[in-house]
This record gives structure tokens, sequence and C-alpha cells, in this order.
């Protein structure tokens, strides 16, 4: 489509400019003239009489108007849109800490798709992975950021009206920082600072300016969420006990000395109030917590509060953790998520249904700060791309007064990526399997711990025991491989997926089939399963490999893809061995198979027999085995 921009068009042409290519536009005086205006009514695009305008109030908001504009001028029908936004600062967390960390070019795709959604900010969560020059082992082969990459997000987000920003930890989280022995100095205990020492001041000062410099924003997030273990190590030795609150509101006035010396806005994660007030002292959600007027009067109140919440999906529970946030008498800001957590696909079955009644709570409340966290826990398998749906119904959210409709919805992103909603919505369907409470709403993980668990071992295997996993896997793979667009810009996300399922309808129940077979004294089954079944599972597993390998390095950098590679070399090496110990049985080299001895357990209180789900596992290495990968002599 040629267009050719009139009026107020400054600091507007660069991000057009970026943007016409995806946009499919062309700059051409003889084009349909597009005028551009100021608005002090939000944001208003239209078409009559051969004539279009965008009228808008913020610089982002042009760019979601031009999307809007190309959307719906293709039918040549006049038309007009209005829209006022009802969250004043809407974006996405992206979790850069966590394996995964963006390629400076999967960044600015991000970022060009966020901008035709209308979303104006962007929070970088990194523990470690920018660079402090005073301390080589901070990010240490972790593909840490430079000054100048992080300066380029920052230019490439503001073409756009965009807002980057840093979010840091300057209290707990720093596990991969601190498990370094010549930084041993600066360690409490595993995973937190020991506060209060002069190394740590310094090393705090240096880390917000290093982080704070690339960056046009004020804005610093200092993180300090789930610092249970405060105090309670080297800290302890040093200075006998001290309560846990004490500590961290000293700690905290130290860090927001620093920032309010730089002319910094910070922010922090709120949960470590709540659980000091709870009556357990650590429990972010407990009834009955309230901030007492004391303990309200001890906190800074020019830090911004983020009260994060993933898992409600009903309002009033967001209404009473509001009120209770209320005492703090800090400004506060809400950080949801949409759920690529510890899967490969995305819980849209939760992370839809809680967006929804958490930001329609956030409205009524005058929380207007917004961020959609993407946490990348225990490995990254999943990807932010295959998030974009959620992203989109939080910028749907934003620019309307209720809740967007879903047609809303999947019009816009059907424009935005080029994908389907609904084929974007299957991804959750990886794990929103049979077992699963509707929605997935108890988090079960199927897809990661059903690929992971060993085939002899079936630490899972009781856990779907009587489920149709296998034909959940087999069915899903054929609708993947019938709803994939070859041409379209993101269908290479779809291909892990299909090829996990074509793994997981073969591997999901063969355990229970082996000890079946082993039971029963069925030679012959085990014989087939061991040189038939087994070969071409193994193979499976290398063809998913082969697609994760390549996506992950088309979208993050290469530190971090090792832990997968090794992952995957676990599953097919294990697979190796089960044929091997099948066969040795069989043939009479050994007289039993002792685990498949073993009597198979449940493996958690999330199962489907009591009706809480199909199963949750946090961790790789439990789902891979029940002995010991490692062991910490000294956890401090």
């Amino acid at each position: 489509m040629k267009l050719h921009f009139t009026g107020e068009l400054s600091g507007l042409l660069s991000g057009i400019q970026v943007l016409a290519p995806e946009l499919g536009i062309e700059q051409d005086e003889e084009g349909l003239k597009v005028e551009v205006s100021a608005s002090s009514q939000g944001l208003e695009v239209g078409l009559a009489q051969g004539k279009a305008y965008i009228r808008h109030e913020k610089k982002h908001q042009f760019f979601r108007g031009l999307g809007l504009l190309i959307q719906h001028a293709g039918s040549k029908t006049a038309f007009e849109i209005k829209e006022e936004q009802h969250l004043s600062t809407i974006g996405p967390m992206f979790d850069l800490s966590r394996n995964g960390v963006l390629t400076l070019e999967s960044f600015k795709f991000m970022l060009r798709k966020m901008a035709v959604m209308g979303l104006n900010t962007v929070k970088l969560y990194m523990e470690d992975t920018y660079e402090l020059s005073s301390e080589p082992y901070f990010g240490y082969m972790r593909g840490r950021y430079s000054y100048d990459e992080l300066k380029e997000i920052d230019d490439y987000a503001d073409q756009f009206g965009i807002e980057a920003f840093p979010s840091i930890q300057t209290l707990a989280h720093l596990e991969e920082f601190l498990k370094w022995e010549p930084v041993a100095k600066y360690k409490d205990t595993k995973g937190a600072l020991l506060v209060g020492d002069e190394a740590v001041n310094a090393l705090i000062e240096q880390m917000i300016d290093a982080v704070s410099a690339p960056f046009r924003s004020n804005k610093i997030h200092i993180g300090m969420d789930e610092a249970e273990e405060l105090g309670r190590g080297k800290y302890l030795d040093r200075n006998g006990y001290h309560d846990r609150f004490d500590i961290m509101t000293r700690h905290l006035e130290r860090v927001l000395a620093a920032t309010r010396k730089r002319g910094l806005e910070p922010m922090m994660w709120s949960d470590m109030f709540l659980k000091l007030a709870s009556k357990s002292g650590d429990s972010y959600y407990e009834e009955g917590t309230s901030i007492s007027e004391e303990m309200a009067n001890r906190i800074p109140k020019d830090v911004s509060m983020v009260y994060w919440d993933y898992y409600h999906t009903e309002q009033e529970d967001y209404e009473k953790l509001i009120a209770k946030h209320r005492p703090l008498g800090c400004n506060l800001v809400f950080a949801g998520a949409v759920w690529v957590f510890n899967t490969f696909g995305v819980n849209y079955g939760l992370s839809l249904k809680a967006t929804d009644s958490a930001l329609q709570v956030c409205k009524r409340e005058g929380i207007t700060e917004i961020y959609a966290t993407m946490w990348g826990d225990d490995g990254n398998e999943s990807t932010p791309l295959g998030a974009l749906l959620g992203l989109q119904f939080y910028a749907e959210h934003a620019y309307t007064a209720g809740s967007p409709s879903w047609e809303q919805v999947s019009d816009r992103v059907k424009f935005c990526t080029g994908i389907e909603a609904e084929t974007f919505l299957r991804l959750k369907d990886l794990d929103e399997t049979p077992g699963a409470v509707p929605g997935n709403h108890k988090q079960s993980n199927p897809s990661k711990f059903l690929l992971y668990q060993d085939v002899l071992l079936g630490l899972f295997d009781k856990q779907i025991e009587g489920l149709p996993m296998a034909d959940h896997y087999a069915k899903l793979e054929q609708e993947f491989a019938a709803n994939r667009v070859k041409d379209a810009e993101l269908d290479y996300i779809f291909d892990v997926p299909q090829k996990l399922c074509a793994v997981l309808k073969q591997k999901s129940e063969l355990g229970i089939e082996v000890k079946r077979a082993y039971d029963e004294g069925n030679h012959a089954e085990l014989r087939r399963i061991a040189e038939e079944v087994l070969p071409a599972l193994i193979k499976a597993v290398h063809e998913l490999r082969l697609a994760h390998r390549s996506q992950w390095f088309r979208i993050f950098k290469p530190f971090g893809w090792e832990v997968i590679d090794i992952r995957y070399s676990g599953v097919t090496g294990r697979l190796d061995t089960a044929a091997m110990r099948l066969l040795d049985y069989v043939e009479g080299r050994v007289k039993r198979i002792e685990e498949l001895e073993q009597e198979r357990l449940v493996y958690s209180d999330n199962n489907p027999f009591n009706e809480r789900g199909a199963g949750w596992c946090s961790y790789y290495y439990r789902m891979a085995s029940p002995n010991v990968f490692f062991h910490v002599l000294n956890p401090l």
C-alpha cells in the first residue's frame, strides 16, 4: 500500500521507515494521503473520501494507529476508530537471565510487533547478564549484553515511543554470579548478597551505574524479591541474629540512597514486605496478612511497589491483595504473566483468564502501570515469540474500558503477527492434556516432564496412569501440521511443538507399557520395544533436538543452549541404555531389571486422582532422576 504522510511527523519518520517492510507500505506522494496530527483525546484513526488521518496523544499511539489504518484500509470502506488508553504504561518484561538471552535482531523483532500492538514499555530482567567492568565474573559465559548492545536496544525502542529500562537484583536471585569462588566476599547465602558489607555496597553502586547508563529512562527495577534466606548465612555468623524486616529496610535505604543520588525512579517487587507481615513469615498470598502502621512508617515511600501475581483467576482475589498493598503507602504497579515458564508451550488457559481478571481490577483501582512477565524458569525451553497472543491481549486491554472482545484480540493478533489466534492457542494443549483441570489453572506441565522422565524409572508413570496421553499428542501433532503456514514469518516457532508431539505420542506412556510387559513376563513385547520402538523414539528425539537447536540460534544467543543440548543427550542416552537393559533381560544375561521391580508412586500432590491437575515439576533434574545430580557441601 502506498501512503503519503503529511502533518506533524517530527520523531516518527524513522519508526515508519523501519516498520514499512513488515506493514507492506511504501511512502509515495501519489499514495493515500494520511494526515498526522496531535490529539488530546487519545487515538483517532479514520478513512473518509479517499483521505486518511491518525491523531495521537502519545508517540507510541501513532504506531498502533498506523497498524489499525493498514488493517482496516484494505477494504477501502470509510471507517473511524477512537480509542482511549486506559492503562498508561503497558508492556512485557523479558527474562534475560535464565539461559535465553535474546539476540539484538530478535529483540528488535519483538519491539516491532510491540509497536504495532501499541505497547509502550519493555523491562529487561537481567540478574547478571549485563557488563560490569570491575567484575569479570559478572555474567561470565552467560550471554551478557554490552553497553553498546543495550544502547542499541534503547535507541531502537525509542523510535516507536517505547520506554526500555533495566530490571536487576540488588539483594537475592544472584546465584549465577555468586557461584564463582573469586567473588565469595559478596555472598551471604547461595543467592543473596551480604548486606551491610561495604564491598557489597560498592558493588551495588557499580551495578546501578552500569545498567542505567545505556538507557534514556530514569526507571530502574531493583528486584529484592524472594529473599527468604536474608541474614541467615554469613550475615548471621558475622552479626548475630537480626530481624529480617530490620535488615531489609536498612538495605533498601542503602540502595535507594544510590538511586536518589543518580536521579533514578526505583521500583521493587513487593513480596518480601507482605511475607514478613504474614503469620508464617514466608507467604505472599496468606489470608489475614496486614501491614501494620509501624511497618508502613518504616518503608520508604519513594519506591514503587510491584505487586506480582500470575496465579489467581478471580477478580475478588486481586481486590483483596491490592487492598493488602495499600497500607504500604507507595505507588503501586502490577505485574502479571504470559505463562511460558517451565514448559515447551504457553499456558494460555491460565494466562488469559488471570490477565483478564487482574487488568479489570487494576483499571477500577487506578493502577495503570502494567507489565507482562515472561519468565524462563529452569532452562527456557519455550520462547517469548509464542507469547505474542498474550501480549496482544494485554495491548487490547489497555485500549478497552472493560474487557476486550475475543474477536478484537483475534483480528489484531492475526494482523500484527501473521498468525491466527487459534494457532497460538494450540500451544496450550502441550500441557492442557487429559487429567488437567479446566484451563490448566493448576499449571500442569507434562510436555516437559514426560519428555525428560526416564523410561525405566517411570517417575511420572503413576501420575498419568489411565490418561490417554499418547492419543492426545498424536492428535495434537496432526493439528499443528495441518495448520502450519509455511510462508508466515513466525511459522518456524511451531516446528518444535509439532516435533515434540511426535516424540510424546511415542514416549508419554512407554514407561507404563514397559512395566506392564515386564510384570507379565512378555519377552516378545520387551524385545519389540528394545529393537523397534526405542530406536524409532531416539530418532524422533534427535529430530526434535535439531528443530529446537535451529529455533534457539534464531532467537537467542548461543549461551544457555548447551544446557538444553545436554538434556536431549540425556534423553537419548537413557533410551539407549533402556534398550540394552531390556535385551540383556530377554536374552538371559541378567535375571531381572531392578528398575522395573520398583513400585510406581504418584509423583506430586498435583495429580488427576485428587483433581488437581496432570502434574507439575519445576526442575529438570527432578524429572530425569530421583538420585543425586549434584551435592553442595557448603550451600552458603
